[in-house]
């Protein structure tokens, strides 16, 4: 595709550049021996079992709880009643052990039970009423047993060690995508973030991090906290020494990042905890969807949990983006509920004439309730809420983990797509010293740094000054049938590529790898000939 073409792509998000790469792969996978392969999307290709075959199951004795209390002829029956509802899951799932996920249930209650002292009955009946979905969530924010155990989850899979003191109130939204849309709402509706502030971003990064903040809704200025290939992907001192200057209010961060695939390292954390010492008013964003692809993980809401605001998506590991299970969490001890006590009288006066129909004392009420009311434009909060079912999925996800003492199911996901990062390396003729901070979700290509190595500097500098960095992609697709974001819409070097190791077969990685190569090799050949040209 030519120069002029390519140029009118550049104000559009990779997610959006992926659609035209699509149709010209496919239409290439239609007309050569090439296969159609699209690691642009990050769903992955494989699913947690064990859990939903317990949520199908539990949902069949839920439906004989419901004709058990009323059962008419139309197909009408009534709600599940509490008492005595364990011993009646108990003596079920003994009736119908042979049944797929009947063992998980039988153990997932009882260790719930004793892990969290939960009385059996009230346990049993939030898990039985709610797969049926025959209320409003109460509490609108999260159920009662479920912020139990989402919150012993989150500690283990997010905290890491040492585990912090006090506990999180959470959220339950419809997937990170929710939780980002509801936190940036609710940090402009309370004024902690206003038009025209500045915060920063920890660059390379998710792209709709880049484009919310420069919507007219919230109209921010934006600091790039960098954290260049050549630092391993971790933020330097130089990138991080902007955070000390008052003007910025925030920091938002993907980790490990997305899309370079690395987590904070241990030096990293201290450094940003050592800066929040000296700034001790700011705000802090982590999103973490990717923390459990890294061993012994450690996120910011773990080592700075009263300036952080955490964000955690269960869809990439138990492969359950359809089902948008997110989850917003806040320190009961936060600076969001402290910066807003200390707001001017008349933002508060602003704040209780918006809140004031919740609550008798609107003053009281916490940031994270906020979020919920926010969310539902404060007038539908009554029935703000994940939906039920939903919320029992992630109980019966969370408690599959917390089970799985010798964390199989981990170990087992970090294999398969460590198996591909390492397919992909080979294809493209690498070698690389294994990082043990990289989660291997996601991989980036830095084409410019590989093509210095293999097609030569003079070549590198031909390309950057007569081929528009989005031909890369735009190639892979159009010869090869390959779907890559471009990495330039991350804030990543423009020459890079966005490569999911998730969502397809083993056996295709090295492929991918080949077909970058020889991308490069027809890129080498444009440079040659060039040369030829000008010498005749």
């Amino acid at each position: 595709m030519d120069l002029l073409n390519l140029r009118k792509f550049e104000t559009l998000s990779p997610f959006e550049i992926k659609d035209e790469l699509i149709k010209l792969a496919k239409k290439t996978s239609k007309t050569t021996q090439s296969a159609f392969l699209n690691a642009g999307r990050g769903n992955p290709n494989w699913i947690a079992t064990t859990p939903r075959q317990g949520f199908f199951l539990l949902g069949q004795f839920a439906v004989t709880e419901s004709q058990r209390v009323m059962e008419h002829p139309a197909g009408i029956g009534g709600m599940p009643q509490a008492q005595g509802i364990a011993g009646r899951l108990e003596a079920w799932l003994a009736k119908h052990a042979d049944m797929p996920g009947a063992s998980f249930l039988s153990s997932a209650v009882p260790f719930a039970v004793k892990t969290f002292g939960f009385e059996r009955d009230a346990f049993v009946h939030e898990l039985v009423d709610s797969i049926i979905g025959d209320n409003y969530p109460v509490p609108d924010r999260m159920l009662v047993h479920n912020e139990r155990i989402v919150h012993e989850y989150l500690m283990w899979a997010m905290c890491g060690d040492p585990r912090p003191a006090g506990k999180f109130d959470l959220y339950a939204v419809e997937g990170g995508t929710a939780a980002m849309c509801y936190i940036f709402k609710s940090l402009k509706a309370n004024r902690l973030l206003k038009p025209g502030d500045t915060i920063a971003l920890g660059t390379p990064i998710f792209t709709p991090y880049i484009e919310m903040t420069h919507l007219e809704d919230y109209a921010l200025n934006v600091v790039n906290i960098h954290a260049p290939q050549e630092n391993r992907f971790q933020f330097t001192d130089a990138e991080l020494k902007k955070l000390e200057h008052p003007q910025i209010k925030a920091f938002f961060l993907v980790n490990p990042g997305n899309p370079t695939g690395v987590a904070l390292s241990k030096e990293t954390i201290g450094k940003i905890a050592n800066i929040v010492k000296r700034r001790p008013d700011l705000m802090l964003l982590t999103d973490d969807v990717y923390g459990t692809f890294v061993p012994e993980f450690r996120s910011l809401l773990g080592e700075l949990p009263q300036n952080t605001i955490g964000v955690y998506s269960y869809s990439k590991y138990f492969g359950c983006t359809g089902w948008r299970l997110g989850v917003i969490a806040v320190h009961e001890d936060n600076i969001f509920d402290k910066m807003i006590a200390k707001l001017p009288d008349t933002e508060l006066k602003a704040l209780d004439k918006r809140y004031g129909a919740l609550t008798l004392e609107p003053r009281k009420v916490k940031f994270i309730d906020r979020i919920v009311a926010d969310s539902r434009d404060v007038a539908l909060n009554h029935t703000a809420g994940l939906s039920l079912p939903q919320q029992v999925m992630m109980t019966l996800f969370s408690l599959s983990e917390m089970m799985d003492g010798a964390r199989r199911y981990q170990q087992a996901c970090m294999e398969i797509v460590h198996r591909r990062a390492l397919a992909m390396i080979e294809g493209l003729g690498l070698q690389v010293t294994p990082n043990p901070l990289f989660d291997a979700y996601y991989g980036l290509i830095d084409f410019e740094f590989w093509a210095r190595k293999n097609i030569g500097e003079d070549a590198v500098e031909y390309l950057k000054k007569n081929v528009h960095p989005l031909d890369l992609a735009f190639r892979l697709a159009e010869d090869h049938g390959i779907v890559l974001l471009n990495g330039g819409g991350f804030d990543a070097p423009d020459w890079s590529l966005r490569v999911s190791l998730a969502n397809l077969a083993d056996d295709v990685y090295d492929d991918i790898g080949r077909g970058v190569r020889s991308v490069a090799r027809g890129y080498r050949h444009a440079f040659e000939a060039s040369r030829g040209a000008k010498k005749e």
